[in-house]
């Protein structure tokens, strides 16, 4: 049986790996050794960011939340607590939108919180 030499598979994957890494400012955009770690720590970080964003979001609508609240005299969690005795699923980013877009109908879902909160 002849040996098999994997000249072919062996380019490819330097090829996919140094494409990965093209940008990389000095030697790690074009040193395969280095560029092989620059794209594994690269893809490490895209990982972690993926999950990083949703957080950053989440914190962004709070954040915009607890500005409304407070125009209406209101604190954010006092806001929340009242939606949640009220029934009200609206998620916070839903929430944040209409307190942006729709400032009456935001005075609305707060009333009726409250309205709710009250009777409990």
């Amino acid at each position: 049986m002849p040996r098999v030499r994997k000249g072919a598979a062996t380019r490819q994957a330097r090829k996919r790996i140094l494409k990965a890494a093209r940008g990389h400012h000095g030697q790690p955009g074009k040193q395969y050794r280095l560029a092989k770690e620059a794209v594994v720590r690269a893809a490490v970080y895209a990982r972690t960011d993926r999950k990083r964003k949703k957080r950053d979001f989440r914190g962004l609508w709070i954040t915009r939340l607890s500005a409304a609240c407070k125009q209406r005299g209101v604190r954010y969690s006092q806001f929340i607590d009242c939606c949640k005795k009220a029934n009200i699923t609206i998620n916070r980013k839903m929430l944040s939108e209409i307190a942006i877009a729709d400032p009456d109908g935001f005075d609305a879902i707060l009333s009726a919180a409250q309205e709710a909160s009250a009777k409990s």
